[in-house]
């Protein structure tokens, strides 16, 4: 390859280009009986996939997803409330269109949590931006937002993302300042874009846990009547697990 052509891809960005031309060259005799434009096309569409992999890489990177989790992975045996046939709807993803959430609850264990990440590593590999978070993390963060004077920034970086997954949900009772930033976040996100949570707490318990009918009553209403919502049931994975790795032993 001359310097020019090279340094006119350098320069355009253009690197896989550059890399499959260089490999076009190596093996000329499986390309000969290919047009220009062919060639080109080959090229082109090297380019496109790999800059396409690369921007997955970097959503599946930003989201910091707690399991390393995909759909194929799902436990679908009889009991556990989730059905195989309604995964596949979801994944199909009307749900983001209609900027409706995803509630998943259930016993510890239950596989609440790899729900969410598998869902959300999907539609991060369909190239949409996703961000999880436990609550006590996401509520630590805010507090530390609010003391550096970074919490309107911080809102909107959260609010350009597709889904936001919080993790935990309904673990402890929220402070008054912690109601607030939960429904500065939510009324952003209402209509707007989906939200995926995982909670031990049954719907039900909600309202009690955030406290101040006022708050209350909004985040909910914000939460639930554009939710859909799956209780998971079953023994817990994790002694599931312990277990086959003790009949093995």
């Amino acid at each position: 390859m001359n310097k020019h052509l090279s340094e006119q891809l350098n320069n355009l960005r253009l690197s896989h280009v550059f890399s499959a031309l260089e490999a076009q060259n190596a093996q000329p005799q499986h390309y000969q009986d290919l047009s220009f434009q062919e060639r080109l096309t080959l090229l082109l569409d090297e380019e496109i996939t790999q800059r396409e992999q690369r921007k997955i890489g970097r959503l599946v990177k930003q989201a910091k997803f707690r399991l390393q989790a995909i759909p194929e992975q799902i436990d679908y045996r009889a009991g556990r409330g989730i059905e195989k046939a309604k995964v596949r709807s979801l994944l199909e993803g009307h749900w983001l269109t209609h900027h409706q959430n995803l509630i998943f609850t259930g016993a510890t264990g239950c596989g609440k949590t790899f729900m969410g990440c598998a869902i959300g590593q999907y539609f991060c590999q369909q190239g949409k931006s996703a961000r999880y978070f436990r609550l006590k993390g996401l509520q630590e963060h805010l507090q530390r937002v609010h003391g550096e004077g970074s919490y309107p920034r911080f809102l909107a970086q959260l609010n350009k993302c597709q889904i936001l997954i919080i993790d935990d949900w309904g673990m402890e009772s929220l402070t008054g300042q912690e109601r607030s930033d939960l429904l500065d976040i939510i009324d952003a996100r209402h209509g707007q874009s989906s939200m995926i949570l995982m909670s031990q707490l049954p719907i039900s318990k909600w309202h009690e846990l955030i406290g101040e009918a006022t708050y209350a009553d909004a985040i909910m209403d914000r939460l639930i009547h554009c939710a859909e919502r799956f209780e998971l049931k079953g023994e817990s994975m994790r002694k599931m697990g312990a277990k086959v790795l003790t009949n093995i032993e």
